[in-house]
């Protein structure tokens, strides 16, 4: 196998900065401004993004099979059997924009014109009911105890309920009726068999998910304001990226200066 070397760039080409051509507001950076200001800033206005964590190829082979699985019964206009065994009287979304939606760094696009932003997302999947509404649908893969049914044990409960949010938001812009209520198809791994044996048994499960939209509308003068202003953001409560910077900086100025006696 060939060796494979990944070099961190902290210096983004600007055509993807703030301001840069290729510049659009996604939903995981309105979520990183959620999370963390000062980190939000740090990549959009000056190029410097977090080191990215490794892919998650299991994850990513899961989410491109569940997609040609759902894509056979889109052509078809059938429901797909997790529809009929949850109830859910719907059928997979059948547009010429669908592979568009799809694609990171394309997805579905809004011009938000009181900002300037190009706000995007990139979904997973879309069903549609008999009452002609959207249905935003997101794959999950994870191995963990237990069937899931519900997010409301979950952690990422709030997280995930904003992201179905901005994906119902884009597609509400884009002039769309939605189904306020979304679905995550989630692929979760049975880590209890007594051997591997070559494979890895999922059991499927699609748990409800109410998306929040309420907060948009607020938070994009906010990012705003942020992205134009030369002061640097506050630190958000609950980064781990600050709180390291912060402490590596100190410590190797503290050595610096004591090199230099």
């Amino acid at each position: 196998m060939a060796e494979f070397k990944k070099q961190y760039n902290p210096n983004r080409s600007t055509d993807w900065n703030y301001g840069g051509v290729k510049w659009r507001l996604s939903r995981s950076k309105i979520e990183l401004f959620n999370e963390c200001p000062r980190c939000f800033y740090l990549d959009n206005k000056l190029g410097t993004a977090r080191p990215r964590g490794p892919a998650f190829t299991l994850n990513i082979a899961v989410d491109a099979l569940l997609k040609k699985e759902f894509d056979v019964h889109r052509a078809a206009g059938t429901a797909h059997p997790l529809m009929e065994k949850y109830g859910i009287d719907a059928v997979p979304y059948a547009h010429a924009s669908m592979n568009t939606w799809r694609e990171n760094f394309e997805g579905v696009e809004y011009f938000h014109e009181p900002t300037g932003f190009t706000i995007s997302g990139a979904v997973d999947d879309i069903w549609v009911n008999k009452e002609g509404e959207l249905i935003v649908v997101d794959y999950k893969a994870t191995s963990k105890p237990g069937s899931i049914e519900t997010l409301e044990d979950s952690s990422w409960n709030e997280q995930y309920k904003r992201q179905m949010g901005v994906y119902q938001w884009l597609l509400h812009k884009n002039g769309f009726p939605v189904s306020p209520k979304g679905y995550f198809v989630y692929a979760n791994a049975d880590g209890d068999k007594k051997a591997f044996d070559a494979q890895l048994e999922f059991e499927v499960t699609v748990v409800p998910c109410e998306g929040k939209t309420d907060w948009i509308d607020a938070v994009l003068p906010k990012i705003k304001e942020t992205l134009d202003s030369e002061a640097i953001p506050a630190t958000g409560s609950s980064c781990e990226y600050c709180p390291y910077r912060e402490a590596a900086g100190k410590k190797l100025l503290a050595l610096h200066k004591k090199s230099k006696k």
